[in-house]
């Protein structure tokens, strides 16, 4: 399995949305109007609000607008409304959507938002299992409107927009209690085509064809477009999977890079998420344990699903039947290991409240949230907010302590150990592990998992963004 990691992942833009857009050239000797536009894709990303237990965040964008002052001509990002849980993300990046956008000179984005947003948060007791409750908030506005530098579409390639909505600014929160008042907050900015957030993170969707001899799979993504999904010799396959695996009642997990000529993504890295045409991703919220450290079920926080037809629902929390004949798989993104964590296995035993796990099997099995049988378990990444510990920052071993506020905090009481790797990318202020500070508000994207040397829950980071 490769370990190389492309350049353009380092210093990827997380908790943004990206809507590159690009129209197509002029062909020699065509008569009016300007050739039709090609399509863009839009990025959406959201975080979650650390110091309150907020476990989702869903809102209607009605329309993101792209406006040129000047003239008072418009272009329309999206294709439709969509319903965002903003909270979601944790860090990564994924296709939510795509447009077309005439050429122009545009300097300013309006943001509208729909009715009716939801805000979860979680609810712990001691001795019995995390629960969701969820509350109407109260916005103090439905539309944002956000000044920029002056951008030109061009015939010549796309240009983005780098959109964040700070939930951790955004919702109101007095003495650690949730008001239900919400301020939206967004940071806009322009990005060019070649940026580091071209990058997508993260797309789940399923195969709907394969192309063995042209070494290429067809997925059906947002709002219904196919995509062409390009493997070459430098894609990872997690677990040793392959090409020739896939059919069209498997449910992939894609990293990869948008080619803005032909509209295809060129596969960094696969997962597969089920072979068996049902998938469910969320938060481990409760482990069930029957002898030992070996786990009969687990709960989980359901924020992903594939198909929306089962007994589950998004948002609401699942029990996870385990057999001991399920496969366990990591979703790795290029992690190299320290050789002091070389040990490091995912199986029933490493399972731990506050992992990002995606489950895979039979629709069938899925009829009944008390009761999911699976097939597939596998630990992915997520965002981790929490604040670093005084005097834990060891720069020769490439590693500091953190306590884990937010939703995942309370799953994750116990202080936690971070280890770092040549791979490892800083962010949104930070270059390197020698500028963390005790007291520190930082974000960790990484892989959560138990040491079987010692059991001690560690995180493995992928990056490390800084928060204040």
């Amino acid at each position: 399995m490769s370990m190389k990691r492309n350049s353009h992942l380092m210093g990827l833009a997380a908790l943004a949305a990206m809507a590159m857009f690009a129209v197509s050239p002029v062909v020699a000797g065509a008569a009016s109007p300007a050739a039709a536009p090609q399509k863009g894709e839009t990025f959406i990303i959201g975080t979650d609000a650390p110091l309150a237990a907020v476990a989702s965040f869903s809102v209607q964008i009605s329309s993101i607008e792209a406006v040129d002052t000047s003239t008072g001509a418009s272009a329309q990002l999206l294709s439709g409304p969509a319903t965002i849980d903003f909270a979601r993300y944790d860090g990564l990046q994924t296709l939510i959507d795509i447009n077309s956008v005439p050429v122009g000179t545009y300097d300013q984005i309006v943001i509208s938002i729909g009715p009716n947003p939801s805000l979860g948060y979680l609810l712990t007791s001691a001795g019995n299992p995390p629960s969701i409750q969820y509350m109407t908030p109260t916005l103090t506005t439905s539309t944002i409107t956000k000044n920029l530098r002056p951008f030109m579409v061009s015939a010549a390639e796309p240009v983005g927009i780098r959109m964040d909505f700070d939930l951790h600014r955004s919702i109101q929160v007095v003495n650690h209690e949730i008001t239900g008042i919400v301020d939206p907050i967004f940071d806009v900015r322009v990005v060019g085509p070649n940026a580091p957030g071209a990058f997508i993170d993260e797309l789940d969707t399923g195969v709907y064809s394969v192309d063995l001899s042209n070494q290429t799979f067809v997925v059906q993504g947002p709002h219904g477009r196919f995509w062409t999904i390009d493997v070459t010799g430098q894609t990872q396959w997690d677990g040793g999977a392959t090409l020739a695996e896939l059919n069209n009642n498997t449910i992939v997990q894609i990293s990869g890079t948008l080619d803005r000529a032909t509209s295809t993504i060129t596969a960094d890295e696969v997962t597969i998420l089920s072979q068996n045409g049902f998938y469910a991703g969320g938060l481990s919220t409760f482990v069930t344990s029957s002898s030992g450290d070996t786990a009969s079920s687990f709960d989980l926080y359901v924020r992903g699903l594939l198909p929306t037809t089962t007994g589950l629902k998004q948002g609401e929390i699942a029990t996870v039947q385990l057999s001991g004949d399920e496969a366990y798989y990591v979703r790795w993104n290029r992690h190299r290991l320290p050789e002091s964590l070389s040990t490091l296995v995912f199986n029933s035993g490493a399972l731990l409240p506050g992992q990002s796990i995606g489950v895979g099997g039979p629709a069938s099995g899925a009829g009944n949230p008390d009761d999911v049988t699976v097939k597939r378990v596998t630990l992915r990444d997520r965002g981790y907010v929490g604040t670093v510990v005084d005097g834990s920052v060891k720069v020769g071993k490439d590693t500091f302590q953190m306590k884990v506020d937010g939703f995942a905090g309370q799953l994750i009481p116990q202080t936690i150990n971070v280890y770092l790797t040549g791979y490892t990318a800083f962010r949104y202020g930070y270059t390197g592990i020698r500028e963390l500070r005790g007291g520190d508000l930082v974000r960790v994207v990484g892989l959560l998992i138990k040491n079987p040397a010692n059991g001690e829950t560690i995180l493995i980071g992928r990056y490390v963004d800084a928060l204040d």
